[in-house]
């Protein structure tokens, strides 16, 4: 089996979401495919030469580089879909599969937030999302969600796919997120981003969805009923939409000097980061995962996190569920975190470590071919 992927979402420098689910994804193929040397070969087609962090091409693991700029889908990559060698399935690790392929098609949704909060999104990229995921969900044979909360949302926007899409759960990597981070690199990124006392951490981008301005507010009511003391909030992350207001928050209450911004943090700097943190907080409106709670417990920290979307289903019972729609309950979450004793702390991190264990990438690895395959052979 001939297996085509477009890579473009792994392909960049700054990766977030998708970008990191597309990028663990080939790597995970790349380390297997030993397995299936005999049955399949993969071929990653992209708009630009491979970055030098991506897996390095062998005889069963090939790119095929297509230059081109603006529609690149449509422009560039769907004829060469009709040329040899011809995948024999076609695999879009995003919204976006292409318009017309001579095989079947198979796509992922990160998640269908979009439908419900259109106002945060500029309108080309919400007319896009909407008009070519609803496309896309609707050509693929196998349509694979990256939580059954995002799944629950496309069967109840879409019914007829009922019977074609699966969940394969995110993950991380446990050579990266782990407890053992020394405490000497915990300061040398804490020296880098001007943490000086104990913190909060937020970790994501900014935008709308993820109310960093509710936490924000949360933040500021603990500061100012004297409940936290010698605390800071770091938001780290790298700027995406409608951000402005978020700085503008911070102005208004008058938390300049208590809140660090970090802007983009790279890929070596977030496991010590989150590791330093005395809690994570991610108070989003939804999310089709939420890859950063992961990491968090993975690292031993408590996770505070929004009662919505894919977040209790990631967190499970190791997280502080909290509504988002209400600083109070933001605040009062954090600071349950933060006023427990220390016998309290450990049995939640341990939770936490213990819900981190269920998410393997090599599983999601798998189980993403076995769908694969099943549309190849005609079992789906």
């Amino acid at each position: 089996m001939i297996v085509g992927i477009d890579g473009n979402e792994a392909n960049i420098e700054s990766r977030v979401g998708v970008n990191q689910y597309c990028f663990s994804l080939l790597w995970g193929i790349y380390k297997l495919q030993g397995e299936w040397k005999n049955t399949h070969r993969f071929i990653v087609y992209l708009k630009n030469s491979p970055l030098s962090d991506l897996p390095k091409p062998t005889k069963y693991f090939e790119y095929k580089v297509i230059p081109g700029g603006g529609a690149w889908i449509v422009r560039k990559l769907t004829p060469n879909l009709f040329r040899k060698p011809k995948p024999d399935i076609f695999f879009s690790p995003s919204h976006y599969v292409p318009l017309l392929a001579p095989m079947p098609r198979v796509c992922s949704i990160m998640d269908l937030g979009y439908l419900k909060f259109s106002g945060q999104f500029k309108k080309y990229d919400f007319w896009q999302l909407k008009l070519w995921s609803a496309y896309s969900i609707f050509v693929s044979k196998a349509v694979i969600a990256i939580s059954t909360s995002t799944k629950d949302d496309i069967l109840r926007h879409y019914p007829f796919a009922s019977k074609k899409v699966f969940v394969t759960h995110l993950a991380y990597d446990k050579e990266v997120f782990n407890t053992g981070i020394s405490s000497e690199d915990v300061r040398r990124v804490k020296k880098s981003y001007a943490i000086v006392d104990d913190y909060i951490l937020y970790l994501s981008t900014l935008k709308p969805s993820k109310n960093v301005e509710g936490l924000i507010e949360a933040f500021g009511q603990l500061k100012s009923k004297n409940k936290i003391q010698n605390t800071k909030l770091v938001i780290a992350g790298k700027k995406g939409w409608f951000y402005e207001s978020i700085f503008e928050k911070v102005k208004t209450l008058g938390l300049g000097k208590d809140v660090i911004f970090t802007d983009f943090v790279p890929e070596e700097d977030k496991a010590p980061l989150i590791r330093g943190a005395k809690v994570f907080v991610l108070p989003s409106f939804w999310e089709g995962f939420g890859l950063d709670v992961l990491y968090a417990m993975a690292c031993g920290v408590p996770v505070v996190v929004s009662d919505v979307g894919s977040l209790p289903e990631v967190a499970g019972d190791a997280g502080i569920l909290v509504n988002p729609y209400k600083p109070t309950s933001i605040a009062a979450g954090i600071a349950k975190v933060l006023s427990m004793s220390d016998l309290e702390y450990n049995k939640l991190v341990e939770k936490g470590l213990r819900q981190a264990e269920k998410f393997s990438w090599e599983g999601t690895v798998r189980r993403t071919i076995e769908i694969l395959e099943k549309v190849k052979n005609g079992r789906i």
